[in-house]
């Protein structure tokens, strides 16, 4: 069974591979689609239980799923992954554009908060509610079709943009590491923190201790570390990260630009 498709329990990220994404993609987004469509076309009177509740359980499924993608995505350093969360994005935004602009769920969204049942519903329940409608606003449910054409595609090249930036950050963090040569460098270091660092010297063919920012090594040294100046270099190599002080190849300076310029318009 693809693992990102069980949602029995926790997350079973170590057993999750490249080759699991798409088709889990594919099939969670036409089972929510052939919900939305069965949810618009049915006739009765919509009520909790069979319109906001399906559709709730139907869009956590695709959530909890593309969430785990997006996670290892993040924090792993796997090209033939990265490739396949870019790969289905677009698809992934389609989708939640589109249900943000479909007025035909907006509307059944309203006839819960206007009709009888909603006053018996619990404070959560109304507040979900409540949220739904306001995020169909916002999502351009009452706006003009050529306007929904504009603001889906602003939408599609904001993830787009935000995707490239955060593989520039985690490309940045990836390539950067400082080799320390001098134990008496390391002093406040706990020892196993600095075994952690001279084995990776050692993966790298270097002797000595190497540090990088990723978590597992900065966050220790910059926590134990007497050496002011070790702090200080590894500190601004952390927060210049995949800028224009940086090397430029990571530098999300303009994408930075890109991705605001759209959103005022938005």
């Amino acid at each position: 069974m693809n693992p990102l498709l069980d949602f029995s329990g926790l997350p079973r990220f170590s057993e999750i591979r490249t080759e699991h994404v798409s088709p889990a993609a594919e099939q969670l987004l036409m089972e929510n689609r052939a919900l939305v469509a069965s949810l618009l076309h049915d006739a009765a009177t919509p009520s909790w239980d069979n319109f906001m509740q399906p559709l709730a359980d139907a869009n956590e499924r695709l959530s909890r799923t593309w969430g785990q993608v997006g996670h290892l995505n993040a924090v792993m350093n796997a090209a033939a992954l990265r490739e396949a969360y870019n790969a289905n994005l677009p698809k992934i935004t389609q989708y939640y554009a589109e249900l943000g602009q479909n007025l035909g769920l907006f509307n059944k969204v309203k006839a819960i908060r206007d009709g009888a049942e909603f006053a018996g519903l619990s404070t959560a329940r109304q507040k979900i509610i409540g949220n739904e409608l306001r995020d169909f606003r916002l999502g351009g449910a009452e706006l003009p079709e050529d306007k929904k054409a504009r603001f889906l595609a602003i939408q599609e090249e904001q993830s787009t943009l935000c995707s490239k930036f955060s593989d520039n950050l985690l490309d940045a963090t990836n390539a950067y590491s400082w080799l320390v040569t001098d134990e008496a460098e390391l002093s406040g270091i706990p020892a196993d923190e600095r075994q952690v660092a001279a084995e990776a010297a050692q993966e790298a063919g270097k002797s000595g201790w190497l540090f990088t920012l990723k978590a597992p090594s900065y966050l220790p040294l910059m926590q134990y570390a007497d050496n002011r100046a070790l702090r200080e270099r590894m500190y601004r190599a952390y927060v210049t990260r995949a800028s224009e002080l940086e090397k430029t190849e990571f530098d999300n300076t303009q994408l930075m630009a890109q991705i605001l310029k759209p959103r005022r318009s938005r």
